[in-house]
């Protein structure tokens, strides 16, 4: 906090990757830690905002120490793996995914001795909503409420804020005893109370229901940014060949051949967005098909686990034909990364770093909607 009247909250990331959670939250914030597993996110976050606070280690063997000082914010945006309808679906008992509970143990710890952060804030897949029944949600849920915290969701898609289509649920708890002023709501209203959220929250046991909030949210402004705004001038990836772009045509499904010969048909310059995903063909085998789109919006980037995962910008203009993989600055500017943000220099290390990054202007729009106005409520609240 700082003499006068503006207040600096700090604020400690988890998970914290290549630090887009410090990206979105920008300079009103201070960093008291980041922490993550990984030895290349942590250089990336390093060449990007230093090393000061950062812990690069197992979460498991993090000590509470650094995190006995008062903190208004811990954000987690933990593992998605066994949560993913991608994945396995080893939801909370999963290696990754379970790593929640050692978050949940140094928010318990710090709380403890007297430190516990006004705010908590957990990202992660839409899935936990219902893998398992939803019995994984409400475990998370159970485990907040537990360590003093009333709790709510809102499931937000990045393509509101970015040309990326990112789905996403934001858990947000807020200590008891902390003043929320007008923001707590006993209604679900706002564009982010979706209709998956009010379907699992209407079946909330009350252990649960009774601590659970609707936070109130304001409708965000239209998107600026268009996906042909993203496009790399000179990206780091190389154009396929004849024979690749053809073979990429071939293994269109009708209805994705039916959008190519629609967007030659316009005789303009359209951009699509193609992935590569296993679908089943007649006899029932998988095949894989190759899939586009050109609704203005790249599908979900993901961590690239093989070629399947890594899209494909594909430019057609009349019978022309072109297409690469996305380069590390168009993925970079998917996530709402700025200009200057130093991408690895390994193509597959940016490609990670986005697929498993939060979209920055979420972060900036929680900020400004949720955490800043708690916080000013909660400061009133201490002075009258």
């Amino acid at each position: 906090m700082v003499s006068g009247a503006k207040i600096f909250p700090k604020y400690a990331e988890f998970f914290c990757g290549a630090g887009m959670v410090r990206a979105g939250l920008g300079n009103d914030w201070s960093c008291a830690l980041a922490n993550d597993i990984d030895a290349m996110k942590c250089d990336v976050y390093a060449k990007n905002w230093g090393g000061k606070h950062l812990i690069e280690g197992d979460i498991a063997a993090l000590d509470v120490a650094p995190l006995l000082q008062p903190i208004d914010l811990y954000w987690a945006s933990s593992p998605c793996q066994d949560f993913s309808l991608a994945g396995k679906g080893r939801g909370l008992n999963g290696a990754r995914s379970g790593m929640f509970m050692e978050w949940a143990r140094l928010i318990g710890e710090a709380g403890e001795n007297g430190f516990a952060p006004r705010i908590i804030a957990f990202e992660n897949v839409t899935g936990l909503m219902t893998r398992n029944g939803g019995k994984d949600l409400c475990a998370v849920l159970k485990t907040l409420i537990s360590l003093g915290y009333r709790v709510g969701a809102l499931e937000i898609d990045a393509a509101k804020f970015l040309p990326q289509s990112r789905p996403r649920l934001f858990i947000i708890g807020v200590r008891h005893g902390v003043s929320v002023g007008s923001l707590a709501g006993t209604a679900p209203e706002g564009v982010f109370h979706t209709e998956k959220i009010k379907s699992f929250a209407a079946k909330l046991p009350n252990a649960i229901a009774q601590h659970w909030v609707w936070w109130a949210h304001d409708t965000p402004k239209p998107r600026r940014l268009s996906l042909r705004r993203i496009v790399d001038d000179a990206p780091n990836t190389d154009w396929l060949i004849d024979d690749d772009v053809s073979r990429l045509l071939l293994m269109m499904s009708e209805p994705s051949q039916s959008r190519v010969r629609k967007a030659r048909s316009t005789g303009k310059t359209e951009i699509g967005m193609l992935y590569k995903r296993g679908r089943p063909d007649e006899s029932g085998l998988n095949r894989q098909r190759a899939e586009i789109r050109f609704d203005g919006l790249a599908g979900c980037l993901r961590t690239p686990a093989g070629g399947s995962s890594r899209q494909t910008i594909m430019f057609i203009k009349g019978n022309e034909t072109r297409a690469r993989l996305l380069s590390s600055k168009e993925v970079a500017r998917l996530m709402g990364l700025g200009e200057r943000f130093m991408m690895p220099d390994r193509y597959n290390q940016a490609y990670q770093v986005a697929g498993d990054g939060v979209a920055v202007p979420i972060v900036s729009y929680l900020d400004r909607t949720l955490f800043q106005p708690i916080l000013t409520a909660d400061e009133r609240r201490k002075v009258a």
